[in-house]
C-alpha cells in the first residue's frame, strides 16, 4: 500500500518557480526526485508572487489545513524573504525583526500543528545593496531555525557564488532564473531534503 505523504511548500515566487520555462521551479524538480527515489509524494505548491512572510504566516494556517487528511503522512515546507527585504518608496517592504519574528510564528503554528517544519532560505538577487540585506535576514533565519531544532537549508551564499545562478537572473527579471537555476537550487536543497524525508518516515514506523 502507497503512503498518502503529502507536502505543502509555502511562500513566494520561488516557491512558485516564477520564471522557469519548464514550469517545474525547485519545488517540482525536489518531487520528482524524490518519486524516482521511491518516496511518491502529493505536493502543493502554495507558492505566491510578491509575498512576504507576513503574507505566508497569515495565509499558510487556512491553505494547509485544507489540503489536510486523516491518517496521512503531513509535513510542510517553508521560503520567503527575498521580497521582505525590497524596498519600495523607500521602505524597506518588512522590517528584518520582523521578518524574523514571522518565522517564528510560523515555527510555533507548525509544531502546534504537528507538522514537521524544513525551511529554505532566501536567495540572491541582482542588487547587491538588496543581497546584503538578504544574506543578513538568512542568518538569522538558520539561528531562528537552529534554536528550534527546524532543519535550515542555506542557499544564499551558494547561490550567489554561482556564475550560472546570477547569470540567469540577470538575463531574466533582475530575480527570478530560469530552469538551469531552480535545477541548482533543487540540488542545494536535495540533501538536506533526503535527509529530513528518510528521518521522518522512520519515525513514522
Amino acid at each position: 500500500m502507497i503512503t498518502d505523504r503529502r507536502v505543502f511548500f509555502v511562500g513566494d515566487s520561488f516557491v512558485a518557480g516564477v520564471g522557469d520555462p519548464d514550469h517545474r521551479g525547485w519545488v517540482g524538480r525536489l518531487a520528482a526526485r524524490s518519486h524516482q527515489a521511491g518516496v511518491p509524494l502529493t505536493t502543493y505548491n502554495l507558492g505566491v508572487r510578491r509575498d512576504t512572510s507576513e503574507d505566508v504566516c497569515r495565509r499558510w494556517p487556512s491553505e494547509v489545513a485544507a489540503r489536510r487528511a486523516p491518517s496521512c503522512d503531513e509535513r510542510l515546507v517553508v521560503s520567503f524573504g527575498v521580497n521582505d527585504t525590497t524596498v519600495e518608496d523607500g521602505t524597506q517592504r518588512v522590517r528584518t525583526a520582523r521578518s524574523v519574528a514571522n518565522l517564528r510564528a510560523v515555527v510555533d503554528g507548525a509544531a502546534a500543528a504537528r507538522l514537521p517544519l524544513l525551511v529554505v532560505g532566501p536567495p540572491p538577487v541582482d542588487d547587491p545593496e538588496q543581497n546584503q540585506r538578504i544574506e543578513t535576514l538568512s542568518e538569522l533565519f538558520r539561528a531562528v531555525c537552529g534554536e528550534a531544532s527546524v532543519p535550515y537549508v542555506e542557499t544564499f551564499e551558494l547561490l550567489a557564488a554561482e556564475p550560472r545562478w546570477m547569470s540567469e537572473v540577470r538575463r531574466g527579471d533582475g530575480a527570478h532564473p530560469g530552469a538551469g537555476g531552480y535545477t541548482l537550487l533543487a540540488d542545494l536543497v536535495l540533501p538536506q531534503w533526503q535527509t529530513w524525508i528518510a528521518a521522518l518516515m522512520g519515525q513514522s514506523h
